[in-house]
């Protein structure tokens, strides 16, 4: 039976290490981190109640201007500054949402790598039992003296 080199220790070190990969983990340069900040401050929804109130400041104007300058000022005016905030909010938490995935896969493909190695090491323990199992059967079966000789065997009859 052919052994097989089974080392996962050294993985397992690896990932240890490494750990999974989360979006705050991302190395960014200056601009990054100014995006960031701004991001953070205007990707929560505090900051869409503000958009949506300055918007209203100019409502009574947009409904004098008529029917167009009403669609104007939703489209331009109220559903971008509102949007973009509430937009920003849901990146956020897709992205938290993303991270604790990562996490969850991260600690069940360790999980599986761990069962993996113990089942590998039952398949070598019962591998080795049933070979000396066969060992001692055949033992006792046909002694020694009482096998026939193998066919090109040193010392067999040719």
């Amino acid at each position: 039976m052919t052994k097989v080199e089974h080392s996962p220790k050294q993985r397992l070190a690896e990932r240890q290490k490494a750990g999974p990969h989360l979006t705050d983990q991302e190395h960014i340069g200056l601009n990054g981190r100014i995006a960031l900040v701004i991001t953070d401050a205007v990707g929560t929804m505090w900051c869409a109640y503000i958009f949506a109130a300055i918007a209203l400041v100019s409502l009574p104007a947009a409904i004098e201007g008529g029917v167009a300058s009403l669609i104007a000022w939703i489209a331009q005016t109220f559903l971008q500054l509102v949007l973009l905030s509430v937009i920003m909010v849901g990146q956020k938490v897709a992205a938290a949402a993303s991270d604790k995935q990562a996490l969850q896969t991260y600690k069940d493909a360790e999980a599986l790598l761990k069962i993996q190695d113990e089942i590998h090491r039952l398949i070598e323990t019962n591998n080795t039992l049933t070979e000396e199992i066969h060992r001692a059967v055949a033992g006792k079966a046909m002694p020694a003296a009482a096998h026939p000789p193998v066919p090109g065997a040193p010392g067999a009859p040719a």
